[in-house]
């Protein structure tokens, strides 16, 4: 059997030599071809393999958002993100939970205390922490206690003291988690439709709000909408990071509204509390004369104490959004938001952008005198004598001290601190002549405390 086989390769062997066709070629000829052959698929294997290493290495780091169109997948984003959110608030601790932490943190405090303070040692700390649970293992370490380490003699530190940044901690994360779920987008910010419904579901629970009328609310969250993006969107993109929301202290204003006995001067002082919304939505009213919801440049000259520049407001009209040459009610906001807060770079920016004419950079003396001609005219209209610009602008220049002796730009005003009192000599007659007569009024206020104090 073995020897058929062997029979037959060898026939098989024979006849397949006798039908190959001779090769010709010399030894060099077959030797360079094999080196061709050679390098060409040791070429293609080494960049083929090089391929597959990079592109294995690389992590992903694009996640491709779902089309308009693509409405499942836009469905099982949503539903992911919400499981993701709801995973996340369980991960945080509940009123009980707090309750208990407290309890523990009472019982192994560690006398004596300090003044009024019930205190803890580092030892007791770990301990609480070991019987505290799963949930409160992050707060137990040793970075924590260091930073709210002070001056105790002892190395101790304050139970309130701890129980306090555990509840803003817990605060931050759960009003993260809220936000959230507004963010549409998924991608971290807020637009302005966004934080429009998280404030008009907020509302009904805050008990400073209970008195509003229903047919207010569109007005009110629109006021209170644009304080958040007029400081944190200032680049106008029409979308704030979450993550700078919670870093400002305007989210802190408007949940101190749930405080049932917050202080007359507290609301008058939080833009975010009904009288001040009413106030500001009032003011609009009474300078809109002919009842057609919008501002014209007349009307709006009457703003404040009706003394800003013509040619200020000129500018208002020019630079900001006008409907057929009229102000709208949020163009408004951001107005009396640069006005009321003309120390901050915000506000600054807004109305240096008005006093930058020429779209510079910078206000040079020339811008500085324009604007200041407007006052000097009102001066003469209410019977003062004008005063010098020359004068003015050294005073200017002295308080800003830009670092180009020609120039003042939007960071000099910033760094000088002295910002609202340079807009204010330059685009209203009142703010002049309060900065003109400091010396006086400041007499006056120290004269009329003088006799205070004398009455009693």
């Amino acid at each position: 059997m073995a020897n058929d086989k062997t029979a037959h390769w060898k026939d098989l062997l024979r006849r397949r030599l006798a039908s190959a066709k001779k090769d010709d070629r010399t030894e060099d000829e077959k030797k360079a071809e094999e080196t061709e052959l050679f390098t060409k698929y040791y070429t293609e294997w080494k960049v083929g393999k090089n391929e597959d290493d990079s592109f294995k290495h690389i992590p992903r780091f694009y996640y491709r958002l779902p089309a308009e169109d693509e409405v499942l997948l836009q469905k099982l984003r949503e539903e992911s993100r919400a499981v993701f959110l709801q995973r996340k608030s369980r991960e945080l601790l509940d009123n009980e939970e707090l309750q208990n932490l407290w309890f523990l943190l009472d019982k192994h405090q560690v006398p004596p205390t300090n003044g009024d303070e019930a205190m803890i040692s580092y030892e007791s700390f770990l301990k609480v922490g070991e019987k505290a649970g799963a949930k409160c293992k992050l707060f137990f370490t040793a970075r924590v206690y260091a930073k709210l380490l002070h001056n105790d003699p002892y190395g101790r530190i304050s139970i309130m003291q701890f129980f306090n940044y555990v509840m803003r901690k817990v605060w931050l994360h759960q009003t993260r988690i809220g936000l959230s779920l507004y963010d549409v987008a998924g991608q971290g910010y807020l637009r302005e439709s966004d934080l429009e419904n998280y404030i008009l579901e907020l509302i009904p629970t805050l008990p400073q709000l209970d008195g509003l009328e229903k047919s207010f609310y569109s007005f009110y969250v629109c006021t209170a909408v644009r304080k958040f993006f007029f400081f944190l969107d200032p680049l106008h993109t029409g979308k704030i990071k979450i993550q700078d929301i919670l870093a400002c202290s305007f989210l802190d204003d408007l949940l101190e509204l749930r405080d049932e006995e917050l202080s007359k001067e507290s609301q008058e002082s939080n833009w975010f509390s009904a009288p001040s919304a009413l106030r500001v939505y009032g003011q609009y009213l009474n300078l809109d004369k002919d009842h057609n919801g919008m501002l014209s440049k007349e009307e709006l000259s009457r703003y404040g104490t009706g003394t800003l520049t013509s040619v200020f407001l000129d500018r208002v009209y020019q630079e900001c959004l006008t409907y057929d040459g009229e102000m709208d009610y949020k163009t408004y906001l951001d107005f009396v938001l640069a006005l009321e807060n003309r120390k901050e770079p915000a506000a600054l920016q807004y109305i240096f952008k008005l006093l930058d004419m020429e779209n510079k950079g910078y206000l040079n003396v020339f811008a500085l005198n324009y604007f200041f001609r407007a006052i000097q005219e009102q001066m003469k209209i209410h019977g003062q004598e004008p005063v010098s610009f020359q004068d003015v602008k050294d005073e200017i220049f002295d308080m800003v001290k830009p670092k180009d002796p020609y120039k003042i730009t939007l960071q000099d005003l910033v760094n000088s601190s002295q910002g609202d009192t340079v807009t204010s000599i330059l685009i209203d007659l009142n703010g002049f002549w309060t900065y003109e007569n400091r010396e006086v009024l400041v007499a006056n206020d120290t004269d009329s405390n003088t006799a205070d104090l004398d009455d009693t």
